[in-house]
């Protein structure tokens, strides 16, 4: 769904992401201890998609700064919002689309304003 370590889709705001955070650190202990949660929980949103850490050679669960985050922001929707899991999912894939279709927006705009300037004389002053 989301992020960049090796999740399938980018949180929202990652365009502007401080590449650190998607550096895997923090083994699942350690990552359920930050997020205050229970090493289980945390495979088990693995199992469902909700998030995807990455792997070290050993195969062991290596979370980022970028995983951690999206775990608070799972608990703070489940918890804080009353949201069920699947509720956080469609979430989770409406906020995507939606940067996907304002970067493409934005690109639009770009190539409209590029064609505006090569056929319309500059005003003058």
């Amino acid at each position: 769904m989301e992020q960049g370590t090796g999740n399938m889709e980018p949180a929202p705001g990652t365009n502007n992401r401080d590449p650190r955070e998607e550096e895997p650190l923090f083994v699942i202990s350690v990552a359920a201890r930050m997020v205050g949660m229970h090493a289980q929980t945390l495979r088990y949103y693995e199992r469902v998609g909700l998030v995807r850490p990455s792997r070290s050679r050993g195969r062991r669960r290596l979370y980022s700064l970028a995983d951690i985050n999206r775990l608070r922001e799972i608990q703070r929707l489940i918890n804080d919002l009353g949201v069920n899991l699947a509720g956080v999912d469609v979430i989770f894939r409406m906020r995507n689309r939606i940067l996907e279709l304002e970067q493409e927006l934005a690109n639009v705009r770009s190539h409209l304003q590029r064609l505006r300037d090569r056929r319309l004389p500059a005003p003058r002053e």
